[in-house]
């Protein structure tokens, strides 16, 4: 059986809601990724934060990256998906949600994250064709 754990990109760093999306952007430079899984004081998941996210909802509208905090941009129940669960409960969960990155959680610790591109490197051909249409054909 192939797990969440199996397919992940470790090295997955949170970012505390109160932190500035500036911060935020910083960060995605020094690790080299386009989103950042955002906790709160307890590290428990409060959403997901994109380059996207900074640039469409924050500097497009005119505001301030170093004085608009993480938790701004966080809307909806965030996703996220046990390290040991089978890729088939992945891949269940990104395409009912269509997400394209997923928060992988071990002992109520974040230990890595799946991204589109992790599905397509880790699984056949098939499993990406599905996942493909019913995360990007919506």
């Amino acid at each position: 059986m192939t797990t969440a754990k199996d397919i992940m990109h470790t090295g997955a760093q949170w970012i505390y809601r109160e932190e500035t999306l500036d911060r935020a952007a910083q960060l995605m430079r020094e690790l080299n990724v386009g989103a950042l899984p955002v906790s709160d004081q307890n590290e428990r998941l409060c959403g997901i934060i994109t380059d996207r996210d900074i640039v469409v909802k924050c500097v497009a509208m005119g505001h301030d990256p170093a004085s608009t905090r993480c938790a701004e941009l966080c809307e909806g129940t965030p996703r996220w998906i046990d390290a040991n669960a089978d890729v088939s409960e992945v891949l269940h969960e990104m395409e009912s949600h269509q997400v394209k990155r997923l928060p992988v959680i071990e002992n109520k610790k974040l230990v890595g994250m799946i991204s589109e591109v992790d599905v397509a490197q880790n699984l056949p051909d098939e499993q990406v064709a599905e996942f493909v249409e019913h995360v990007y054909a919506r």
